[in-house]
């Protein structure tokens, strides 16, 4: 099995940096791991890597996408693992960076994704879709959450299409569109790293974050999204929130907390997600950043380790 560094976390807690740092240590590239940073032109509210900070590391899969465009879960799991195919060969160590919870979970493991399903029910359809139109499209996302949250998570609320399948393929099965049959096995020799800090600093964090990203020009961004309002990218936070103010609705001040609550509430979903379904190896840099020695002599040991077989 290939080899892989894997940092996930939540935003702010130093990811970019810490990427980087192992990068040179260990002459390696780093694949981004965030279904936003794909997107060209977006770079403020995406927290993307700066050439300065990058320091000459290679990075890949960021400026991959044009903002009116798609990027699912199965996009991401088919260029990263190109990627480290590509970067293993050069003899370099892959360091895949990121947030995006269900990208990390599909890369390390053997998740089918994007395959038809066998089961079809056309009054479940019919049900499902009546549904919609009576509720809209948001009402019956949230039904699939309730019954199908990995689903939910990796489509989206205006893909009526994709949640009608989702709901029909977990009624007539009992089981989640997405999920695999047999239990998933792992693909790479992963050593996994969980960034996280104490809480309120975090919410601190993020809060200054939000200020400093209108300052260097965050609305302009947003604004580039007005020509296709119900893309992907534009249903990001930090995009959505400025929407209500280019129609005059509410002032700044509105859109900026608004913005640090959704970065908070996203924060806390991203900390839950990787505490559920994965272990990492948890570090605090923030507060206690001489434990980078300690996280560097856990790698040590792992490449040092007797390589693992498929």
């Amino acid at each position: 099995m290939d080899k892989i560094i894997v940092i996930v976390g939540p935003t702010a807690v130093g990811k970019t940096a810490l990427s980087i740092e192992l990068a040179k240590k260990y002459d390696g590239e780093i694949i981004n791991a965030d279904s936003m940073q794909v997107y060209r032109g977006l770079d403020i509210g995406t927290a993307k890597v700066t050439a300065d900070e990058a320091d000459g590391i290679a990075h890949h899969l960021i400026d991959i996408y044009e903002p009116n465009e798609t990027y699912t879960v199965a996009d991401f799991q088919k260029k990263a693992r190109e990627k480290i195919n590509e970067i293993t060969s050069r003899g370099k160590l892959p360091i895949v960076v990121g947030g995006t919870g269900l990208y990390v979970q599909a890369l390390i493991y053997d998740y089918q994704l994007g395959k038809k399903e066998e089961v079809d029910d056309y009054q479940l359809r019919e049900k499902y879709t009546q549904y919609a139109q009576n509720h809209g499209n948001l009402a019956l996302w949230e039904q699939l959450k309730v019954k199908d949250e990995l689903a939910a998570e990796k489509i989206h609320f205006n893909n009526q299409r994709k949640v009608i399948r989702a709901l029909e393929v977990f009624e007539l099965t009992g089981r989640s569109i997405i999920a695999p049959k047999e239990t998933p096995q792992k693909c790479y020799d992963d050593f996994l790293i969980g960034l996280t800090t104490d809480r309120t600093l975090l919410y601190e964090r993020i809060n200054q974050r939000v200020y400093q990203m209108v300052e260097q020009g965050l609305m302009e961004e947003a604004r580039s999204l007005l020509a296709f309002p119900e893309s992907q990218a534009a249903l990001g936070i930090g995009y959505q929130e400025f929407f209500p103010y280019f129609e005059g609705k509410v002032p700044l001040e509105t859109v900026i907390e608004e913005i640090q609550l959704h970065s908070r509430r996203y924060a806390k979903r991203q900390l839950t997600w990787f505490r559920n379904r994965m272990a990492p190896h948890w570090f605090d840099l923030v507060q206690a950043p001489e434990t980078i020695v300690t996280l560097e002599e856990q790698i040590n040991t792992w490449l040092k380790g007797v390589k693992q077989h498929d």
